[in-house]
């Protein structure tokens, strides 16, 4: 039974400048894995309210779940949610249920719930609220997509309200054997390797240190004990 799918929508013109580096895609890939469900795509994209909806709606006709991150703040920029809601056909606007929770969160905190945070109390028609427990602004999820904040903490926190509620498959197991030989020396009984255990992914990836040029190479299934076998041959066959 193949595992279900899942793409990434990484939103916001600083991860695209550079000026900001996403470490939230790493995260998720590897939560993912743990539940059993196949990171197959990551895209990223400015705020740009047209290139986010067309993204959205591709990813989420590709895909069993897509997860976005970025533009659900407060400032003017922040155009995830309305993005979201016309990509889904759905009205958007100020809903209660969230207002509650950022009218207690900012009255425990000393602070007015402004015109500019009440905007992340916009949730389109028919979506779930996602909890956050780091600074309670939700997330929310419409159909198959889950729409996350962009900071690191709160995105964790929004990733572990959603993954329990999720159907995975079977979780991905690897080993990695480090060989001392470019991969030109290794390619053809990697190649070999693949043929015979195509249930298998099996990658290389070279490395070089102090002059010395080797690889890692990882093989991943869902089964250990075709993982043994393959790394038990690949090592007797490079001497290992």
């Amino acid at each position: 039974m193949q595992n279900p799918t899942a793409a990434m929508l990484v939103i916001g013109d600083e991860i695209l400048s550079g000026r900001t580096r996403d470490a939230n895609m790493h995260y998720l890939a590897q939560e993912l894995t743990k539940q059993g469900i196949d990171l197959k795509e990551v895209r990223v994209v400015s705020d740009d309210a047209a290139t986010i909806e067309a993204a959205v709606q591709a990813l989420s006709a590709k895909f069993d779940h897509v997860f976005t991150s970025g533009g659900i703040g407060p400032t003017h920029d922040d155009i995830t949610a309305d993005c979201i809601a016309r990509a889904f056909g759905a009205h958007i606007d100020i809903r209660d249920d969230a207002r509650a929770l950022l009218e207690a969160h900012y009255e425990k905190s000393g602070l007015e719930l402004n015109a500019a945070r009440l905007r992340m109390a916009r949730i389109p028609d028919g979506a779930t609220l996602i909890d956050n427990p780091v600074s309670t602004a939700p997330g929310f999820t419409i159909g198959n997509v889950h729409v996350m904040a962009g900071v690191p903490s709160v995105f964790q926190a929004m990733v572990a309200s959603v993954l329990p509620g999720l159907t995975g498959g079977v979780p991905l197991l690897s080993q990695t054997l480090r060989v001392d030989r470019g991969e030109g020396d290794i390619a053809a009984p990697l190649a070999a390797l693949a043929a015979d255990f195509q249930d298998l992914s099996i990658g290389c990836y070279p490395f070089q240190i102090n002059g010395v040029f080797g690889a890692n190479v990882v093989i991943r299934g869902t089964e250990g004990a075709r993982i043994d076998a393959a790394s038990t041959r690949l090592a007797k066959e490079l001497g290992l």
